[in-house]
């Protein structure tokens, strides 16, 4: 049954059943730039993410940001010689690097550009953070625009590709799949996947390319592995201008019958571009629709998938077909309007600000009889194919440079915590389509201190009692305490926000306890000398009896000021009795009754 869409032409047939869908895109991507006049454009991905956003497609899945591929993780398919060269060439440095550039092929189509090893990890991340997410069921589809870099080779770089993602990716997914099929639609050949796998059964590589005098030159219909690989690389070599329904008429035949004999577990999809219509480097005739239907009908086997760009030289044109394949990958392609919405690149659509690709008037090279033959051919190459190979049981092997089950799945599973916001993870964050920076502080009580910010005043409970680092004394009920980190050995620890006065009160009876009274006995001594030099020193004395008979409060009050400088002499109090004392808060609230019974006993003496 076909679907008519906004796009008025007969729409797109197959399965539309919703999947999970994870979206790999870093912004980081569209600053590298190949040298002027370079055919490759990494603001192509830019202009596709920009107008996945603007129809709102980024709301039916998630979207993120991978970490770029370290040295270890591209050194699973490449050599270190050659990855060691990729991290040290610079634009600046490149002549003193003048052999390696030859060895590796680094040069006119894959030359060197600020950034470069950076600008490979980002594609090649994203590629493999998607297989590791279809390994660990968090999702039925990943998509990487940035990624379908299909011709780097082991040990060299090649069509405007340096470090090939799309094998970094399948060795990922062969950790936990017994079989991978690759489909690659890109116009040019996808020569470096099917060499790295052309002797293995464990994954079989098709592709549909044009094939003759063009490049990589590879790919011919004889070309079906070797070894235990043999007949496990299927080639389709098409000529120029093959239209939509010629298209159609070999990839559904063909994939039903791979998927029928190979019966694979994952699916790899490199969507390159350059296949379209009027493409700067293309030579097909394909239509948007005609291209996202490929798209479309390998999802409808409901396998996890992992879709991939590739090529693609008219930026206008890739981003319109990407944009509407990433609406094909989660069902809404027919919700898309026609008229592409205003956004930063719209200059990018004139003249006519239209979303379809349409095809062109170009003749059609590929007669019914020549595709027919080749049909017929990959059909006797598939009879020869061991339908469904076993694979030995083994171990999983270990994800190098990557982390383990244990911290995928706590990494996994921070969403899911009571308290999301207290972990701030590069995960988390690019999860997040709300910007965190649009709660104020009036709104979440503890977004303040969980960014950094002071931690906010009600949530310290007001603690009554005196603040042992500094000499003036805190208001009751003010809300300010002394802060935990600053306790002092002279006064109770104060951690605990929750302290009370009766927590205060038997730390400092505790501290009473411990320390001997002669220190207070000598020290009202002293002052009763000064006062009274008359009388003698042993009526000037306060007993140890007198001392333990006194209120508790006088006690607690006198150890506190031991350490006090030297006190008024009692001539200076009787001149200014208005001045009010200084000490610190009783527990009756009143203030300056630390040497209060001292002077009233003395002044009984006298």
């Amino acid at each position: 049954m076909s679907i008519t869409g906004p796009l008025g032409s007969t729409a797109l047939s197959g399965s539309s059943t919703p999947r999970k869908v994870a979206y790999f895109y870093d912004d980081d991507i569209g600053y590298y730039a190949y040298p002027v006049g370079h055919p490759m454009k990494p603001h192509r991905i830019r202009l596709a993410h920009n107008l996945i956003m603007h129809y709102n497609l980024y709301r039916h899945m998630e979207v993120y940001r991978a970490k770029p591929a370290t040295k270890m993780e591209m050194t699973q398919f490449h050599t270190d010689e050659y990855i060691d060269f990729l991290q040290k060439v610079t634009p600046d440095n490149m002549d003193a690097y003048q052999k390696e550039q030859g060895k590796y092929n680094v040069g006119d189509d894959c030359p060197v550009i600020d950034g470069l090893f950076e600008f490979c990890g980002i594609s090649a991340g994203a590629s493999m953070e998607g297989a590791a997410r279809l390994n660990r069921q968090k999702c039925d589809i990943a998509v990487n625009w940035a990624g379908g870099l299909h011709h780097a080779k082991k040990s060299e770089a090649s069509g405007f590709c340096y470090v090939n993602d799309i094998v970094l990716g399948i060795l990922e997914l062969l950790r936990f799949n017994k079989r991978v099929l690759y489909i690659d639609i890109d116009v040019h050949h996808g020569d470096g996947v099917e060499e790295a796998f052309y002797t293995t059964d464990r994954v079989m590589t098709c592709s549909f390319h044009k094939y003759g005098e063009y490049f990589p030159g590879t790919g011919e219909l004889r070309d079906v592995g070797i070894g235990p690989g043999k007949h496990y690389a299927v080639n389709f070599p098409l000529r120029d201008g093959i239209t939509d329904l010629s298209y159609k008429s070999i990839f559904e035949p063909v994939m039903t019958k791979v998927m029928e004999f190979y019966q694979p577990d994952v699916i790899v999809l490199q969507c390159g571009s350059d296949s379209l219509s009027g493409d700067r480097l293309g030579c097909f005739n394909l239509s948007m629709k005609g291209h996202a239907n490929c798209v479309h009908f390998m999802k409808s086997f409901n396998k996890p998938t992992l879709v991939l760009g590739g090529g693609g030289y008219t930026m206008r044109n890739v981003s319109r077909t990407w944009a509407y394949e990433t609406g094909v990958v989660l069902g809404k392609h027919n919700e898309m309007e026609p008229s592409i919405p205003y956004n930063e690149y719209y200059s990018y659509y004139a003249p006519d600000f239209q979303l379809d690709v349409r095809a062109s008037n170009m003749e059609n090279a590929n007669s019914t009889e020549y595709l027919e033959k080749i049909k017929a051919a990959v059909f006797e190459n598939l009879r020869h194919t061991v339908p469904a190979p076993s694979v030995q049981m083994q171990n999983i092997p270990p994800s190098f440079g990557a982390m383990t089950d244990e911290e995928e799945a706590e990494l996994d599973d921070l969403n899911e915590d009571a308290n999301p916001d207290a972990r701030h993870t590069q995960h988390t964050i690019d999860k997040t389509i709300v910007n965190e920076a649009e709660f104020e502080e009036s709104e979440d009580e503890e977004m303040g201190g969980l960014n950094g910010g002071a931690p906010r005043r009600n949530n310290i409970k007001p603690r009554p009692f005196m603040d042992f680092k500094d000499d003036v004394p805190a208001e009751t009920g003010s809300g300010t305490g002394t802060p935990a980190n600053e306790s002092t050995a002279d006064g109770p620890e104060a951690e605990d926000p929750d302290v009370t006065i009766d927590d205060a009160d038997a730390t400092i009876a505790g501290s009473s306890e411990d320390k001997p009274l002669e220190t207070t006995e000598k020290e009202v001594e002293a002052e009763a000398q000064k006062e009274v030099e008359v009388e003698a020193e042993s009526e000037a004395k306060v007993t140890v009896s007198e001392a333990e008979a006194a209120p508790e409060s006088n006690v607690r009050e006198v150890e506190m000021t031991q350490e006090e400088p030297a006190k008024e002499t009692a001539e200076e109090k009787e001149k200014s009795p208005e001045k009010a004392p200084e000490g610190p808060v009783d527990a009756d609230g009143d203030v300056g009754m630390v040497m209060e019974d001292t002077v009233v006993k003395e002044e009984e003496k006298r």
